[in-house]
């Protein structure tokens, strides 16, 4: 008897060939010229497609123009169908209150937007033109803040049923179980009590804190600029893949790293003009910074079995990296104490 190899949808995801993204998007009705770009992507597989027809329904103003669509294949085991489908009903809510991002496209004139491929859920979306923003000015920073804030007014409006709570616990205290196991041994034990202090501390200031829906990894490769020579200049965020519940701070930290004290301003005083702007998230600034650097290890981790990852983070399980986090962790912890 001859038995034949089946893969695994891991394994199907993993040998996903720009062929196939191809031929699963024509069987949603889309006529391509069969060009495309594969795009940067270390969670998901994306493809850029050129379309053989210009788009004109359900195509926002910052998408419209050449046809071109994004082709997002999730990645398996990660979010169900029922939590992509809450991605892109937040996508529709924000973009019926007037922001400007861009949200899925609905497959064969329904209202569904999620279709499968070997059992890999997948999305198309509109591309949207622009460009990550350099050296931001004041009256920018201050743009910016306004447009979070009107992004977490409609976050405020409901709870993501099928999203995490991004807390101390379900972001901090479960990855340290998985980092325990791989930590370098001279590091661990400094490592395992630095980060357990971070997120004790974490937990109490968290306890009086609103948890609304967040853009979940708000960092400026995610916030897209429109080409100021095709009209005129507007911010909008991308990727909302890390959407989830949480304290509107982590949606701040990332773009407010590094800045000024004037520009900090400019940006709070944007955010004040549309939401209350409460001075203690700032102090959760820094404790989040570790709670991501503490996530983002164990999200390695756990990604260690794709051959990308050991291409992308070839010095994850080396000494030298896990005595940077810890001396990061460390500042940190000096910081807040």
């Amino acid at each position: 008897m001859v038995y034949k190899y089946s893969m695994s949808v891991t394994d199907q995801f993993y040998n996903l060939t720009p062929e196939k993204a191809l031929s699963s998007i024509e069987k949603q009705g889309f006529c391509l010229t069969g060009r495309f770009t594969q795009l940067n992507s270390y969670e998901n597989r994306v493809f850029s497609l050129e379309l053989d027809t210009e788009m004109t329904e359900n195509t926002p103003d910052i998408a419209k123009g050449p046809s071109d669509i994004i082709a997002k294949f999730y990645r398996p085991n990660r979010w169900s169908k029922e939590a992509v489908r809450e991605e892109h009903q937040f996508l529709f809510e924000l973009l019926d209150s007037g922001l400007p991002v861009v949200a899925p496209l609905k497959l064969h004139n329904s209202e569904e937007t999620v279709f499968s491929m070997d059992n890999i859920h997948a999305t198309i979306f509109p591309k949207a033109k622009g460009r990550i923003p350099q050296d931001l000015n004041i009256d920018e920073f201050k743009s910016i803040g306004r447009l979070l804030a009107r992004l977490h007014n409609v976050g405020a409006k409901s709870e993501a049923q099928h999203r995490p709570k991004l807390d101390a616990h379900s972001y901090g205290d479960a990855s340290l179980g998985l980092l325990e196991q791989i930590i370098a041994p001279e590091i661990k034990p400094r490592y395992l009590e630095v980060a357990d202090e971070i997120l004790y501390i974490l937990e109490e200031l968290l306890l009086t804190e609103p948890f609304i829906r967040i853009h979940g990894d708000c960092h400026k490769g995610n916030l897209l600029q429109t080409d100021p020579l095709t009209g005129p200049k507007e911010f909008f965020f991308v990727d909302f893949d890390d959407f989830c519940n949480g304290p509107v701070a982590y949606d701040f930290w990332m773009i407010l790293l590094g800045q000024t004290k004037v520009e900090s301003d400019a940006f709070i005083s944007g955010y004040s003009e549309f939401r209350n702007f409460d001075a203690k998230s700032l102090e959760l600034m820094e404790p989040l910074r570790a709670l991501r650097m503490i996530y983002y290890s164990a999200w390695i981790a756990r990604r260690w079995s794709d051959p990308n990852f050991k291409i992308l983070f070839p010095n994850f399980n080396s000494y030298n990296y896990w005595a940077e986090e810890l001396g990061e962790l460390e500042k940190i912890l000096n910081t807040i104490s």
